[in-house]
């Protein structure tokens, strides 16, 4: 990780551009504009990365992250783009709205990105630096807001040092957001969009391309999308937590000095854990295991955001 004095603030030219791409291809942090706010970008096929971009944010909660991406030819080699989702890509791409979408089998994404679910987020940004820098990458980018967990999203790199200063490797220096709010995010449920969260395309917008207002997500509405439904976090095996040894029958998940027949980290490293959590929950499945065990993971830094996952994956269902 960064230490206190390494945050580089980049101009926004083409050496700038360069020397972000080169930090992101090495699996560095680096914010840069979009035209809804500055986000903080890590490449989404980079598992360590993603994780990083959790613990520099002290997100409590592993939620599905947005890929960032140039162009509709990226969007293809990622996600599948047809029908009602076809026709808001047209008309709002690029631009602030996120659509949540079938999740190609070859997309080399890491799980974290999408918290495990066959969904994933996707947005074209309409921002000519953010766009000079995903081609640079030529790779998907996670980019949530680049500030701290819970606190107010950042319209100027200022904003972005103020809070992630020596915790992340770089902040291309674009200037003020003009949107200044989140993207809409959109899901989709048999063909019919629901509006997910609100943001810079209002629902009115959306329904001029869709003939009518979409719907917003209801209390018990259950659509295939990031952070709704709890059942897509967790393996389908029983699993039971802080245990020191499996009892007979179970597949054990040591972490630390606690082995296992898998491990989300023998050194004890949180970030390879938390990059390992949802790879592991599908590799469980995969084995056919009714009876899983987890190691004790310490409550402290990506420690609660694991330990939130894996309470979530023992509550009765």
């Amino acid at each position: 990780m960064a230490d206190l004095h390494a945050t580089e603030r980049l101009v926004p030219d083409d050496t700038g551009i360069a020397r972000a791409a080169e930090l992101l291809l090495a699996g560095g942090l680096v914010s840069f504009p979009t035209e809804t706010v500055y986000g903080l970008g890590g490449v989404a096929t980079d598992d360590i990365a993603v994780a990083r971009i959790f613990e520099a944010k002290g997100r409590p909660h592993f939620n599905p992250l947005i890929a960032h991406v140039p162009d509709l030819e990226a969007v293809s080699k990622i996600a599948e783009l047809s029908g009602r989702a076809h026709d808001l890509a047209q008309a709002f791409w690029p631009g602030p709205l996120t659509l949540v979408l079938p999740m190609r089998a070859d997309a080399g994404l890491s799980p974290l990105v999408s918290a495990g679910l066959t969904t994933v987020a996707v947005r074209i940004p309409d921002h000519s630096l953010a766009q000079k820098l995903l081609r640079a990458v030529g790779r998907p980018v996670v980019a949530p807001s680049a500030n701290p967990s819970g606190r107010i999203s950042p319209t100027e790199a200022e904003h972005v040092l103020a809070g992630l200063g020596g915790r992340i490797e770089a902040v291309l220096d674009g200037g003020p957001c003009s949107v200044g709010v989140e993207s809409t995010i959109v899901g989709f449920r048999d063909d019919r969009a629901v509006i997910l969260r609100d943001g810079g395309v209002t629902a009115e917008v959306l329904a001029g391309v869709l003939g009518a207002v979409p719907a917003r997500r209801g209390e018990n509405d259950q659509i295939d999308a990031p952070g709704q439904l709890v059942s897509h976090y967790a393996p389908n095996g029983r699993v039971r937590l802080e245990a020191t040894a499996p009892e007979p029958g179970e597949v054990m998940v040591g972490f630390g000095p606690v082995g296992g027949d898998l491990t989300l980290s023998a050194s004890g490293d949180l970030a390879e854990a938390a990059a390992n959590l949802f790879r592991h929950f599908h590799a469980l499945d995969a084995m056919g295991a009714d009876r899983i065990a987890v190691a004790p993971v310490p409550e402290e830094g990506l420690g609660v955001a694991i330990n939130d996952r894996l309470r979530r994956a023992a509550a009765p269902r």
